[in-house]
Order: C-alpha cells, then structure tokens, then sequence
C-alpha cells in the first residue's frame, strides 16, 4: 500500500509561483495513476491535474491550464504539481491522490471517492 506525504504549500501573492510535492514511500510510485484534487471552503473536491501511468496521458481543469504542470520524477519516487500565474481563485487544500493503473477509467478520474491513496493536504493561499 502507497503512503503518500505532502509538501510545499504556503502564501503567495498574486501572479507567483509554488510547488507541490507529494512523495510516496512503501511500494514504488510505478503502476500508479496520479492525481491532484483542491478542496477549497464550501466547495466540493476537484479534480485539478492527473497522469496515467502507461501512456503518461495528462489531464488538466480548463481553469489551470497553461498555469499548472503535473509531473513525477520516478528516482524520487515523488509527484509534483507546478503552478504559476497563481490566483486568488486557486486558493484551497491541494491534495495528491493515487490508484492502481488501470482501475479508474480516465472519465471517472474526476470521482474523489473512487482514489484509494490520499496524501495529508497542502495549504495553498493566493492573496490579491
């Protein structure tokens, strides 16, 4: 079973920049789907950013695309989420998630409950 531990959240103006990470211990991060849900006050989870492990197929919300990368470096075992252009919008709890590969259909990627992995939650804060 994947454990993941997040890091790199915090305060940024308007217009900056900040990098998730989320570092997966126990098995290798190889044979996972990965993702990055937001959560924001009042709000339901969403689906931000997501990469298929057999074809590295990416997915973006329209709203960060062109803002956001989504990556993973297999030596670190670690997924990574870079944002820029950051809005006050973007504010939220971001968290990564991971499935076996295969198990959820990339249409059905945007159902937070069908994601068996979780890490912890990063605060990110976008002031205006």
């Amino acid at each position: 079973q994947v454990q993941l531990v997040e890091s790199g959240g915090g305060l940024v103006q308007a217009g900056g920049s900040l990098r998730l990470s989320c570092a997966a211990s126990g098995p290798t991060f190889s044979g996972y789907d990965r993702g990055w849900f937001r959560q924001a006050p009042g709000k339901e989870r969403e689906l931000v950013a997501s990469i298929v492990w057999s074809d590295g197929f990416t997915y973006y919300i329209d709203s960060v695309k062109g803002r956001f990368t989504i990556s993973w470096n297999n030596a670190k075992n670690t997924l990574f989420l870079q944002m820029n252009s950051l809005q006050p919008e973007d504010t939220a709890v971001y968290y990564c998630a991971a499935v076996e590969a295969g198990q959820i259909s990339r249409a059905s990627m945007n159902r937070p409950a069908l994601w068996p992995y979780w890490g912890q939650g990063s605060q990110v804060t976008v002031s205006s």
